[in-house]
């Protein structure tokens, strides 16, 4: 297992109603199971890390990005065992690294969609969605899970971006009718595989969120066409009270004698297999929607204006961003996997960056890979020794389902539509030179 430089932002100041620290002394009672590895037992979490060298562009400056060590199980000694129950629907994994926001008020549900890239107005108890937040050139700063319960529409966030999640929302906020709350008094569990809801009627159960990925959803576009194979590992996040986790997790694990807990190793294996990107470990501060297929379930495209919009529908209608997520196949041969960050290069030029390695129960060592967008698919690259393969997320032409099949204006350059008296330079003449 790769060792991994992790740092903790649980010192960081913050502010809230409830408690904008999603990082304190609170255990999940699955961080104290029997047999449970934990990310902070110095055993090197797969993802939990400083992500280095964002760009592939050759020289460039490497950018950090801080992902805070909450202590959760890894495994329980058995990670391909667990990914096995996993994936079948039989067990359930600890997400306590993950923070919970609450928006209340009236304004809150058309305040959402005014300000990020999806539609949350009208959304009901029951209903999942996904959103970004980008910056005004396109570039990624937020993503959420959203439910909603009538009351309070709920974010699920990376940990880690928690307070800068709150602290944009609050930032917004102006005179409308919101409050955003930070809330310290819930956790996250997560399950996978089962058609239908296991944790309803559980004791603690706040609410469910259903992935929509890879589903394309109302309003998004894909980039891989085809089957996907996300399709096999349906994933559910369940926001539980503290005070009523440990129950939540007995009467859940008790349902059925083949229920067990999985470790995070087995839960990010699931996630590389699906082709699922994680902010702040596949993507960095310069990364679009449409370079990690973002655009089917966390964007809208025929929403009304919000930052960044400009970016999308170009990208959109010309096609071609900077970069691409990959899938890598490694070669299974060693017993050694690559580091997160390994640098990937072509004829001595930096052309990408692996950004999440896991070892699949099915398909052995796998990891996902940001590169420049015209690398060629057919590219195989040496990782320190380990030969990775592609497989296509995002193509090299960077066209999506929704993108039109010649760029928009190529036949106004028609050279038949000039008129032969008139340089194509300089046409004005005499009033092009004033």
């Amino acid at each position: 297992m790769p060792r991994l430089r992790v740092v903790s932002l649980s010192d960081s100041p913050v502010s809230s109603t409830t408690s904008d620290s999603p990082a304190d002394e609170w255990l999940s009672p699955l961080a104290t199971w029997p047999g449970a590895i934990l990310t902070s037992d110095d055993l090197g979490d797969q993802t939990t890390r400083a992500q280095e060298a964002d760009t592939p562009e050759e020289g460039a400056e490497p950018q950090t990005f801080a992902i805070p060590v909450t202590p959760i199980a890894l495994h329980y000694g058995d990670p391909l065992g667990e990914q096995w129950a996993l994936e079948e629907g039989r067990a359930i994994t600890d997400r306590a690294d993950l923070g919970v926001i609450t928006v209340s008020g009236a304004d809150r549900q058309t305040w959402l969609t005014s300000i990020t890239t999806q539609i949350v107005t009208g959304m009901g108890p029951g209903d999942s969605k996904e959103l970004l937040v980008l910056d005004p050139q396109g570039h990624i700063e937020h993503q959420a899970a959203v439910a909603d319960d009538g009351k309070n529409t709920w974010l699920i966030c990376e940990g880690y971006d928690t307070q800068g999640l709150a602290e944009f929302l609050r930032s917004m906020q102006f005179a409308l009718r919101v409050q955003v709350d930070v809330r310290s008094d819930v956790t996250v569990f997560a399950t996978a595989g089962s058609d239908t809801d296991t944790a309803t009627g559980l004791p603690g159960l706040v609410l469910t969120w259903n992935d929509p990925w890879p589903g394309v959803t109302e309003g998004g576009t894909e980039y891989f066409q085809g089957s996907h194979p996300g399709e096999r590992s349906r994933i559910r996040l369940h926001v539980v009270h503290r005070d009523g986790a440990k129950q939540f997790i007995t009467d859940w694990l008790a349902t059925d004698a083949k229920r067990k807990p999985a470790g995070f190793l087995a839960w990010e294996a699931m996630r590389i297999a699906a082709w699922r990107p994680r902010l702040g470990v596949d993507t960095d501060a310069r990364s679009i929607p449409a370079e990690v297929d973002w655009l089917r379930t966390a964007v809208h495209t025929n929403k009304g204006c919000y930052r960044g919009q400009e970016s999308i529908a170009r990208v959109l209608n010309l096609g071609r961003p900077p970069r691409r997520l990959t899938f890598l196949q490694l070669d299974g041969s060693r017993g050694d996997l690559p580091e997160v960050g390994t640098r990937i290069e072509s004829n001595g030029r930096v052309v990408g960056i692996v950004t999440s390695v896991a070892r699949h129960r099915e398909l052995g060592p796998i990891a996902l890979a940001v590169l420049a967008r015209n690398v060629p698919a057919s590219m195989v690259f040496d990782l320190g020794g380990i030969a990775a393969a592609q497989e296509l997320i995002v193509p090299v032409d960077g066209k999506s389902a929704m993108s039109p099949e010649t760029r928009p204006g190529a036949d106004l350059n028609n050279p038949d539509l000039r008129r032969h008296d008139v340089s194509p330079i300089g046409g004005l003449g005499a009033l092009g030179a004033r």
